[in-house]
């Protein structure tokens, strides 16, 4: 009778345990979640930034044919 309870009490200690630990493991989740969706609207207006940054002789049109990054065309001919 006395292994019966002892075992008893142990199941009991793990079932415990166990559902402790999914409830632990459903917070961090949430956190973890919170986070990322955080950082996806942080990532978002990273973008809008950078679509705002306009380079030097950039007039906005891309069909110009100037690299904004050189000062002026170079003829290789």
């Amino acid at each position: 009778m006395l292994w019966i309870l002892l075992f008893l009490a142990l199941a009991l200690a793990g079932l415990v345990t166990l559902i402790s630990y999914a409830v632990w493991l459903a917070h961090k989740t949430a956190d973890v979640l919170s986070e990322v969706a955080m950082l996806g609207d942080q990532a978002g207006r990273l973008a809008d930034l950078l679509g705002q940054i306009r380079l030097p002789g950039d007039e906005g049109d891309p069909d110009s044919g100037q690299d904004p990054l050189l000062p002026g065309r170079i003829d290789v001919r």
